[in-house]
């Protein structure tokens, strides 16, 4: 009987030794992402990304995490650069994050980049993701220069463009990833979207408004921002 009480105490050890070692390792933790901000382009709204989110969310990303944010297009993209830097601190508000992420379409890219650039913007952006940026302008704007200025700055040689790309085009410590289409109907010529310290892109032939609904693309800028 002695003998029992002793094998089952070492038993009892064994066990609640084999406990205190699996409470002291920590649970395994939920991925977490950087909150991500889609910046439309000229006549876009935040629907103009709905394929996009609802990718993301397939991919695990929750609602709290993803913002497509609207902004009147009309106007010059360094007015809609000051707005995007009030939307950024409202975000980080909100989720508690220290940075986010910047996925732009077209026009959007010039406001995106303005922000990182002039606005601080580099101290609360971890990547930066152009699609079809109209990086280096392009000549089908003056098709709307006339109408808006938005437009206007976005005609290749402009005075905005000039100020934008002067110096350092990937500028602070942001990752900048730029996917262009070598048959972009919108960006002429198609390698105005290419940026300078950027990892840049070319994802074949996909058309200038599908680039922010493509699901290849949507894979690359998902792999880009993990």
């Amino acid at each position: 009987m002695h003998r029992l009480t002793r094998s089952a105490a070492a038993v009892f050890t064994t066990v609640l030794a084999s406990l205190l070692v699996l409470l002291a390792v920590p649970p395994a933790q939920a991925a977490t992402h950087d909150p991500v901000i889609f910046v439309h382009g000229l006549s876009g709204s935040a629907s103009s990304w709905d394929e996009f989110v609802a990718d993301f969310k397939a991919d695990g990303y929750t609602s709290d995490q993803l913002y497509a944010w609207s902004y009147d297009w009309t106007q010059s993209n360094k007015t809609s650069a000051s707005q995007l830097a009030t939307e950024v601190q409202t975000v980080l508000a909100k989720t508690g994050a220290s940075k986010v992420d910047l996925v732009t379409h077209s026009m959007g890219a010039l406001v995106g980049r303005w922000y990182l650039k002039f606005d601080s913007g580099t101290s609360y952006v971890d990547d930066f993701v152009s699609l079809a940026g109209t990086n280096h302008g392009t000549s089908l704007a003056s098709l709307c220069s006339l109408l808006y200025t938005s437009c206007a700055e976005m005609y290749t040689g402009s005075s905005f463009l000039t100020t934008l790309n002067a110096g350092d085009e990937t500028p602070g410590s942001v990752t900048y990833g730029s996917y262009w289409s070598d048959c972009d109907e919108a960006v002429i010529p198609n390698s105005s979207a290419i940026l300078a310290g950027a990892t840049n892109v070319d994802v074949g032939c996909v058309s200038h408004t599908n680039m922010n609904s493509d699901y290849a693309v949507y894979q690359q800028v998902r792999d880009f921002i993990a």
